[in-house]
C-alpha cells in the first residue's frame, strides 16, 4: 500500500515541505475542538492533527486504513493518554450511530472512490448537533489547472480520485445536503480548505 510505504517520511511533508499550511490547519482545528468533546479522527496519518485534538478534547479515537501510519501516529503522540488507536475503513466505521461530538477526516476525501459513502459514515457516527470537520488539499488553482504537487504525488502512487478548487469543494458538500457548510482556508505551498458543518439530519 502506498501509504504504508510513505509513513516513514510523511512527517517531512507535514513539518517541512508544507509547514505553513499545516501550522494554519492546526490552529483552525484547535479552535473547533472543545474540552468536553469526544472526537473521532479518520485518516489520522502520522498524527499531526491527532496531537492538536488530544490537547483540547476529553477523548480522541484516531483511526487510519494504514497500519504503518497508525503506528507512526502512536509514536508521535505518545505523550497523550486520552487517545485510542484503531485500524478502520472510513467507508465502514465500526462505531454505533451518534458516538462522537466531533468527527474529523483530513486530506482523504480526494483519495476515495466513493467519497459520499465516507461522508455518510462520518455523519452517521456523529451525534445530533455535532460537527463534521473535513480538511482537504486544494489540488487545482482558481483557473482549474492541476497543481504540480497533485501531478507529482499521483505519479508516485497517491492516486488522487478528485482535484478540488475551493469553490468545487464547497459545492461538493452543498450537493451532499449540507447547506450550512463553512469553508476555512489554510494558505501555503499546498493549501488546504477545511469544511465545517453540522451533522445532516435525516
Amino acid at each position: 500500500m502506498f501509504w504504508d510505504q510513505v509513513a516513514g517520511v510523511y512527517d517531512i511533508f507535514v513539518n517541512v515541505i508544507n509547514r505553513k499550511t499545516h501550522q494554519k490547519l492546526k490552529e483552525i482545528v484547535s479552535d473547533l475542538i472543545g474540552e468536553q468533546d469526544s472526537v473521532l479522527e479518520c485518516a489520522c496519518g502520522t498524527g499531526f492533527l491527532s496531537a492538536v485534538a488530544a490537547q483540547k478534547c476529553r477523548r480522541l479515537t484516531a483511526t487510519d486504513f494504514s497500519l504503518k501510519m497508525l503506528k507512526r501516529a502512536e509514536k508521535n503522540c505518545h505523550a497523550f493518554d486520552n487517545i485510542t488507536y484503531a485500524l478502520a475503513d472510513i467507508t465502514a466505521l465500526p462505531y454505533p450511530d451518534g458516538s462522537f461530538d466531533k468527527v474529523m477526516a483530513a486530506n482523504v476525501i480526494h483519495l476515495l472512490d466513493n467519497p459520499l459513502s465516507a461522508l455518510h459514515e462520518l455523519n452517521r457516527v456523529c451525534r445530533e448537533g455535532g460537527t463534521l470537520i473535513i480538511p482537504t488539499y486544494m489540488n487545482k488553482d482558481a483557473k482549474g489547472k492541476t497543481s504540480g504537487f497533485a501531478s507529482a504525488a499521483g505519479k508516485a502512487g497517491a492516486d488522487f480520485k478528485r482535484q478540488f478548487t475551493v469553490e468545487s469543494y464547497k459545492q461538493f458538500f452543498l450537493d451532499a445536503g449540507y447547506p450550512d457548510v463553512k469553508i476555512i482556508y489554510a494558505d501555503g505551498r499546498i493549501p488546504c480548505a477545511v469544511a465545517v458543518m453540522r451533522k445532516a439530519l435525516k
